[in-house]
């Protein structure tokens, strides 16, 4: 608020508001002066209002007039005092009151200020409290950041190293990629020639088993035949026997015939049983190949399967 006021200013004031037939107040004062808090021109203002009644009775005194005249004027004067006592008096009532107001608005302002300031004070003290705070917390983040920078400077010449070393690495993996290349290609012509070898082996054995079969197969045929002429013989020599049978029972009555058919019938048997005799060991010869045959397809089959084996273990080898 503005404070300082001359109060001559404020008494100036005054006489030109009353001058314009107006009464004087705070807020015409304070207009006509342009400034002045209302504390300060009512304050003047109360001072003005005394000083006036002062300046009224002081004009009382006249110069030397007729006896009725000048009668007349003091009352007339009297009367003017009189009224402007009762309006400075409510005036003053309201000045007072709004004085008291005002003076109530400047205590709560003040009761404020002063909470304000506490307030303040308050907040000083914890913005102190952070800022030793804050400087603590930055010397660590200093002291942490110059630990950091000197860990980055080891990582970096760890790096460095570790770069070296990933070089070297990387090196050797390309050589022994190539390296692993011509093993890679060595062991491929290996497993060329490795299936080459091992199907020529299973067409040797696959040509082996099938002549193998076809024998067993045509031995089979001849045995086949061999039995059917064993059959027939025997059904032969059945019928022979039969005869025999009969010429014998017809012997007594024939006897020379007998003798002659017998004779014969015993040259006839003798031969057959020889051809039979000859037919059993050809056909027992039959079975014998047949079975050695038998066998060596059986023996062909395991090399087969053993060859197979052997060479995939060789092929496995070669390639691990």
């Amino acid at each position: 608020m503005a404070v300082g006021v001359p109060e001559t200013d404020v008494f100036a004031a005054a006489d030109a508001v009353l001058a314009r037939g107006e009464r004087p107040t705070v807020e015409r004062v304070r207009l006509e002066l342009g400034r002045g808090s209302p504390a300060r021109v009512g304050a003047l203002l109360d001072q003005w209002w005394e000083q006036l009644a002062q300046r009224l009775r002081g004009e009382t005194r006249l110069p030397a007039l007729p006896t009725e005249l000048a009668q007349s004027f003091v009352a007339i004067w009297q009367q003017a005092t009189t009224l402007a006592h009762g309006v400075v008096e409510q005036s003053l009532a309201g000045q007072r009151q709004l004085l008291a107001v005002e003076r109530e608005q400047l205590a709560a302002a003040e009761e404020q200020a002063r909470q304000d300031a506490a307030q303040a004070r308050q907040q000083t003290a914890a913005a102190l409290a952070g800022r030793q705070a804050a400087e603590t917390r930055l010397s660590d983040l200093e002291q942490l950041l110059s630990q950091r920078l000197a860990q980055i400077g080891d990582l970096q010449q760890q790096r460095g190293e570790l770069q070296q070393v990933c070089n070297a690495l990387q090196h050797q993996l390309r050589t022994l990629q190539a390296e692993l290349h011509v093993a890679q290609q060595q062991a491929e012509q290996a497993r060329v020639a490795q299936e080459t070898y091992v199907r020529g082996v299973e067409e040797r054995a696959h040509r082996e088993v099938d002549r193998a079969r076809e024998e067993s197969k045509s031995r089979q045929a001849e045995h086949r035949a061999l039995q059917r002429q064993l059959d027939e013989l025997q059904q032969r020599m059945e019928q022979v026997r039969s005869a025999l049978s009969e010429a014998q029972h017809q012997a007594a009555a024939q006897q020379a015939r007998a003798e002659l058919t017998a004779e014969q019938g015993e040259q006839q048997r003798q031969a057959l049983e020889d051809r039979l005799c000859a037919t059993q060991q050809a056909l027992d010869a039959v079975r014998h190949t047949a079975v050695a045959q038998q066998a060596r397809a059986d023996t062909l089959e395991q090399q087969l399967v053993q060859q197979q084996a052997s060479g995939l273990r060789k092929f496995r080898t070669k390639k691990g």
